[in-house]
């Protein structure tokens, strides 16, 4: 099979990158595996999508780096691709670091990957979807008993007056944005700086005020799920724990948090059971949920990482679970073409 994997820029990506170990298992399992920058489409004349895509020269790899490297370096086949010809398009492309000079990448995968939909590819996560999500308040749109209480406004006394009904604390962030980058706790007691804080993040746009939730202090949980239910390989759930250190409330990996085994409790799978309906609506194949206590804070939809780490804990390759379910989709998609007409996609 022929899979594609669309990134922001296939030279940066690094070995530990979940979109890496998964194009290194697809190309271990005997399948093509294309990485395609955000910069390389093409509509062309002939109305089909096509790409500068780059591919790794050898059938198999024991070490993500050297697959990386492979890819990356002057070994790397490098191809003018038919994206059309694709079994599968994965866009796993961040737009929210796609600013300045760059915001035209943000919505790249998404309107190249309608394109490649209606030829018939199997394009994941969903890129009607995707275009839903494009900011924080898709979040806003899941069953309010998950979310933690929200106010978005870019009125500053909207955004005090919120604080100070949370008992003067309450966790600051901007609507775009990732990765913990611009969030501040505001404590009791910050009032001096509250202003700053705020004059900040109204800068770059719009602010999500939310209230304050001291499980957090215990660090949050990241759970995946596939096609709307949490993903299980071989009896284990593909999740980890991530724990904050020191003073900072942030537990991303990059903001200096510390990884843990996680343990899946009723109340984890009773959150991903009420968001399944709407994901599965969307075209979610893969999703990250972050989960602190019993309320949601984060859903991951556009490059969900850390499959290496929920590796790392539970001795199972969960991205041989992935690739095992995107052949299933391709194979009922074959099924279907072959015995019925007018079927654009084939589900689980």
């Amino acid at each position: 099979m022929r899979f594609g994997f669309m990134v922001n820029n296939v030279e940066t990506e690094e070995a530990g990158y979940t979109t890496v170990r998964l194009g290194m298992e697809a190309t271990n399992m005997g399948h093509e595996a294309w990485f395609i920058g955000a910069g390389g489409f093409t509509y062309d004349v002939d109305e089909k999508i096509h790409a500068q895509a780059r591919a790794v020269s050898k059938t198999n790899y024991k070490s993500n780096e050297v697959y990386v490297k492979d890819l990356q370096g002057p070994k790397a086949r490098i191809e003018y691709i038919t994206v059309d010809d694709l079994d599968v398009l994965m866009l796993r492309s961040d737009p929210s670091t796609e600013t300045g000079a760059r915001s035209w990448a943000q919505t790249a995968g998404i309107n190249f990957g309608r394109v490649a939909m209606r030829h018939g590819v199997i394009v994941l996560n969903d890129p009607n979807g995707l275009s839903k999500a494009m900011n924080k308040m898709y979040f806003q749109l899941f069953p309010e008993e998950v979310r933690p209480r929200t106010l978005i406004s870019h009125n500053r006394d909207e955004i005090k007056n919120f604080v100070k009904e949370q008992g003067g604390q309450a966790v600051l962030k901007p609507l775009q944005g990732s990765g913990g980058s611009g969030v501040f706790l505001v404590r009791p007691g910050d009032a001096a700086n509250l202003n700053q804080m705020i004059e900040s993040l109204t800068r770059d746009g719009y602010v999500i005020a939310q209230e304050y939730l001291p499980a957090a202090h215990e660090g949050d949980t990241r759970l995946f799920l596939m096609n709307g239910r949490p993903f299980r390989y071989r009896g284990k759930y593909a999740a980890f724990r991530r724990v904050r250190t020191g003073d900072d409330m942030r537990s991303n990996i990059h903001a200096g948090g510390k990884l843990r085994e996680a343990e899946i409790t009723d109340q984890h799978l009773k959150i991903a059971e009420i968001v399944r309906p709407k994901l599965v609506q969307d075209g979610m194949f893969l999703v990250g949920l972050d989960i602190v206590g019993d309320k949601l804070m984060e859903i991951n939809v556009f490059s969900p990482g850390g499959l290496g780490s929920a590796q790392k804990f539970e001795k199972v390759k969960f991205t041989k679970g992935v690739i095992h379910a995107l052949e299933r989709k391709v194979d009922y998609m074959r099924y279907y073409r072959r015995n019925f007409d007018n079927v654009e996609m084939a589900t689980l």
